[in-house]
């Protein structure tokens, strides 16, 4: 092991170390849930990327859905799904606002390495949260009685409407996409906020608007399928 080797892997231990002390400071300081299990994540899964997961536009889009949805839904509900829910950040979010009463946030995710991540960030909500992992298209809406569907990903989803028709008639949900065409996994971007309301053709529309990010815009739309 050369001395560059050992130094880049002390640099990393200590920042590792250092995040969890700066994290478990703000936890105290804030009194918040969501930091608190951050520093909990810190400390078990070094290797999460946090850094993405809790970057600004991340952060920015989730705080615009979370204040978007008490303003057009209040804040109590029973159940409610969340699709593609990756490191469970958005519930935390929620558990973490006061505005919010929910008895039960299942975050589904087709990956099976975020999962105890994401419990490990809602520790705090105990049964209140749960990490699934599984296919949203092997679900079956019908059984599941939510009565708020979130999924912030739409542009991942080939065909829209066909997803939206799985939902039983009245299911309230919250949907984000946006025109990022230049990233590749971005299968199904659309060019403007007319075009995604267009695509989710709501039974009901609640809320309807736009979020102006560096590189794209990010599109929302709340209401009742």
């Amino acid at each position: 092991m050369t001395k560059t080797t050992r130094t880049n892997e002390a640099n990393t231990t200590d920042w590792h170390e250092s995040a969890f002390d700066i994290i478990r400071g703000l936890s105290a300081y804030t009194g918040s849930s969501l930091i608190e299990g951050l520093a909990k994540v810190v400390a078990k899964y070094p290797d999460a990327d946090l850094g993405t997961a809790f970057n600004h536009k991340q952060v920015g889009s989730k705080i615009w859905a979370r204040d978007k949805l008490v303003e057009s839904l209040g804040g109590k509900f029973k159940h409610i799904i969340l699709l593609g829910g990756w490191y469970g950040v958005l519930p935390g979010m929620f558990f973490d606002d006061r505005r919010f009463d929910i008895d039960l946030i299942e975050s589904i995710d087709i990956d099976p390495e975020v999962g105890a991540v994401a419990e490990t960030l809602n520790a705090k909500a105990g049964e209140r949260f749960k990490a699934v992992t599984q296919d949203m298209y092997a679900l079956d809406y019908g059984s599941l009685g939510a009565d708020l569907v979130i999924n912030t990903s739409c542009e991942h989803i080939a065909d829209l409407p066909a997803w939206l028709a799985l939902l039983p008639r009245g299911t309230k949900v919250l949907l984000q996409s946006n025109d990022y065409f230049s990233e590749p996994t971005h299968i199904n971007c659309v060019p403007s906020l007319e075009a995604f309301r267009e695509q989710t053709s709501l039974a009901h529309l609640a809320f309807a608007g736009s979020l102006k990010m560096k590189k794209y815009t990010r599109f929302m739309v709340i209401g009742t399928v």
